[in-house]
């Protein structure tokens, strides 16, 4: 028996953990309470590793499909059918008939950002799509835009704040979200231990909303007019803060003029006198901040949103101060060292509808129709990259069917999932226990500085490769594939300074690479240094740095931007009202759970006992409106489809909203996942309409969906 470090890489959190390891089996998992960042805290999903390591319904070895069954191959046989289908599609259709999707878990593993990120630029594809433009788009968008980086996002100092606002998110189940914070209810505690104040603007009484000092429900799709009224109130109230290094406060007190508390008060559903004193207390305290997550960003105006939450923060004094929202200084800087590119807006249009690209990808909800929309460049092979689709997109039904329809699916998964069923070939990373880790992004979004390097915990099993080792392997041999077809691809593929760093970078493990990093970025650290503290090396909180932390060419923040502003017209018309749902309409929004992880958990027997989790919240009045029984199944309908599920009534939800959860819809054809497939419950992308975009980003909208219920 040995007594091993690490860190859990889940979710955001990077929760320390301390695994007992006997005969290459984890037998328990608890917190590292020496651990700087996460202090001991554990949620129930890292205790589910050892039921992932474990899980039966794993792949280890590739599979392929023979009509209805799959048959495990080598890894050779599997490289050699997977390139060939791609070179193949890319030789008769061009390179943009290839797409591509990367899933969440990509950014949670240090091979897949080593690696990954090499292998697909190989595919010159412009058809590229990711889990960004379902999440946190908005959030790039406006850091791009103010602060000159896409990456450069200020993080609330928690541990220091007296004044702590949060609307659209829910710390307590996501353990931060675009802001990792382990032990958030800790640190919520210590917040108001030291006479500090939480409040939460939330549709729905959230885990975070229970904890709070003030819970304020709003109607969904309006937090962007409270926003600016908020504002409207300081900038009146004269407790602006605005540094020297800022532009354009004058022109927005301008533009906020029209959206004061008794304008916006009936629409949001929060009375003038109540958004005048949170106005006033925000601009009043000793310091504050503003924080906005999935309800305010997956929606009609989650850039304006995101843009606003940014205004109030520096139009109150609180950008880059302590006890504000600071930029962090992680040991490897993706930003200064330019490891991450600034990003880029709208270089380029989307096929079929014409919409922007953000740092080279397309979003999301126009995939389908690059699918399936006959021309030019149709999508007519995809690689997925530890992703589900058809559970985690807009327009689920449409997308089941359209990647049903493609000449070729290469998926890189270790479960048979909702999406992967329709692969031709799939390609299963070892578990998370089994590969070295260092966390690249979520280090740059954390509530503290800190470094870990955690050296698998675990022997990978018989047969097994890891992500790194698949895309290193893969990229050699689609090089060579692509160097002996036709000229022009001899051509792109020739031996250039450019081509030899992309090779030269897969062929260096993700160990070394991040070793290089690590000792090129701050001065003595190193991998080996590193894993001379297993429980993580503290390196400080957050501190101020502005503007020479600025990224923008003349290292100033203005806040007149075009594109943000063409909106405001859009939100001023909802001052009439037009938020507010007509007829028989309800507004769906979304919620997660801490038992859950996304479309991707639920075969952890352990994870998904308990009480049911899928249903369909909803107020009693509303309920009672319509003569729909209590625990009753009923159908909720949009413009996107309808599915049947079991409704709750509670009053936790504001009367007029609804609330149905990510993740569910697991029992279709094909799946093999023996514990989720027992889980009921519908897919909510099965009722969102993935034409229905924010309008500046074209981030999918998940919340303030109109949608009728009615009894089945």
């Amino acid at each position: 028996m040995t007594i091993a470090y690490g860190s859990c890489n889940l979710c955001e959190a990077m929760c320390g953990l301390e695994f007992t390891v006997e005969e290459n089996t984890v037998t328990s998992i608890r917190g590292d309470k020496e651990d700087p960042l996460s202090r001991g805290h554990i949620c129930p999903k890292a205790l589910s590793l050892i039921d992932l390591h474990a899980d039966p319904d794993r792949l280890i070895k590739p599979v392929r499909r023979e009509g209805a069954d799959w048959v495990e191959i080598e890894w050779s046989e599997a490289y050699g059918l997977v390139v060939e289908g791609l070179v193949a599609t890319r030789e008769q259709y061009g390179s943009n008939a290839v797409g591509v999707y990367q899933g969440n878990p990509n950014v949670h593993s240090l091979g897949s950002m080593t690696h990954g990120i090499p292998f697909t630029s190989m595919l010159r594809t412009r058809n590229r799509y990711s889990a960004t433009s379902l999440d946190q788009l908005p959030h790039q968008l406006v850091n791009h835009l103010l602060y000159g980086h896409q990456l450069a996002l200020p993080i609330p100092d928690i541990d220091n704040t007296d004044f702590f606002l949060i609307l659209g998110g829910n710390p307590m189940a996501s353990n931060g979200s675009m802001m990792t914070v382990p032990d958030f209810a800790r640190r919520a505690h210590d917040l108001q231990a030291r006479g500090g104040t939480l409040v939460v603007v939330d549709p729905r009484k959230t885990e975070t909303a229970d904890i709070a000092d003030v819970h304020h429900f709003i109607r969904p799709g309006t937090d962007g007019l409270l926003l600016l009224a908020l504002i409207n109130v300081v900038i009146a109230e004269g407790t602006t803060r605005v540094a020297d290094y800022v532009d354009g406060t004058e022109e927005v007190a301008n533009l906020v003029r029209d959206f004061t508390p008794d304008a916006v008060a009936s629409v949001v559903g929060i009375a003038a006198a109540d958004i005048v004193s949170l106005a006033t207390q925000f601009a009043t305290a000793r310091s504050a901040v503003a924080y906005g997550r999935m309800g305010v960003s997956t929606q009609q105006f989650g850039s304006l949103c995101q843009w606003a939450i940014q205004v109030l923060n520096i139009v109150t004094g609180n950008l880059d101060r302590v006890g504000g929202a600071l930029l962090t200084d992680p040991a490897v800087d993706l930003i200064r060292k330019k490891i991450v590119g600034r990003g880029h807006f709208d270089k380029w249009r989307s096929r079929v509808r014409d919409l922007p690209e953000f740092a080279g990808e397309f979003p999301c909800s126009t995939l389908v129709d690059e699918m399936t929309t006959p021309g030019d460049g149709q999508i007519r092979a995809m690689a997925v990259f530890s992703g589900n689709p058809v559970l985690s997109m807009p327009g689920g039904t449409r997308l089941n069917q359209a990647f049903a329809d493609l000449d070729f699916l290469v998926s890189f998964d270790f479960y048979i999932n909702e999406t992967s069923r329709h692969a031709d070939v799939i390609l299963p990373p070892t578990m998370s226990l089994e590969r070295d880790h260092y966390d690249l992004i979520f280090q740059s979004f954390a509530v503290r500085n800190t470094a870990k390097f955690m050296p698998a915990i675990l022997a990978k099993k018989p047969g097994a490769k890891s992500d790194w080792e698949i895309f290193r392997n893969l990229g050699i041999r689609y090089r060579a594939r692509l160097a002996g077809s036709s000229t022009l691809d001899r051509l792109r593929t020739r031996l250039t300074p450019k081509s030899l760093v992309a090779e030269a970078r897969l062929r260096l493990s993700p160990r070394r690479t991040i070793d290089l990093l690590l000792r090129s970025h701050r001065a003595g650290l190193s991998v080996a240094k590193l894993k001379k503290s297993p429980h993580g090396t503290d390196l400080g909180p957050l501190r101020p740095g502005f503007p020479g932390k600025l990224q923008t060419r003349n290292k100033r923040i203005n806040l007149l931007q075009d594109i943000i502003i063409a909106e405001l017209p859009a939100l001023r018309d909802l001052m009439t009202s037009a938020a507010v749902p007509s007829g028989d309409q309800l507004l769906m929004i979304g919620r997660r759970h801490l038992r859950s992880n996304n479309s991707w958990m639920h075969n952890s027997a352990r994870l998904t006992k308990g009480k049911p989790r899928h249903q369909l919240l909803a107020h009693p009045d509303d309920l009672l409106e319509r003569n729909i029984e209590d625990g009753s199944v009923v159908s909720v309908a949009s413009t996107a489809g309808s599915v049947q599920i079991e409704v709750l009534a509670t009053d936790r939800m504001m009367p007029g909203v609804v609330s149905m959860p990510h993740g569910f819809g697991h029992q279709r054809p094909g799946v093999e996942l023996s514990v989720a497939t027992t889980v009921v419950g519908a897919s909510v992308n099965d009722i969102t309409d993935p034409h229905r975009v924010d309008a500046v980003s074209a981030n999918a909208i998940l919340n303030g969906v109109p949608v009728t219920i009615s009894p089945t």
